[in-house]
């Protein structure tokens, strides 16, 4: 489970050993892509996008895997 404090996504990024690091931010980038509108935030202590004030997705690194989490309203 991440740490508490975590504010923003490059604080979340920096967390991971360098290879993880840049599939977080490939992973970022492409959602940047395609909702150039979403605002990034930290939400269930995950690197969150949202869009129109509703959260879009989430994404998150753990030790075997990287996940990705796309909500109802972003589907």
């Amino acid at each position: 489970m991440l740490k508490q404090g975590i504010d923003n996504i490059d604080e979340y990024i920096k967390l991971f050993p360098i290879e993880i690091q840049k599939i977080l931010e490939s992973i970022r980038e492409i959602i940047k892509k395609a909702a150039p509108t979403a605002t990034e935030a930290i939400s269930y202590q995950m690197p969150t996008f949202k869009l129109n004030g509703k959260n879009l997705v989430h994404f998150a690194a753990f030790k075997n895997h990287i996940s990705l989490f796309p909500t109802p309203s972003g589907v």
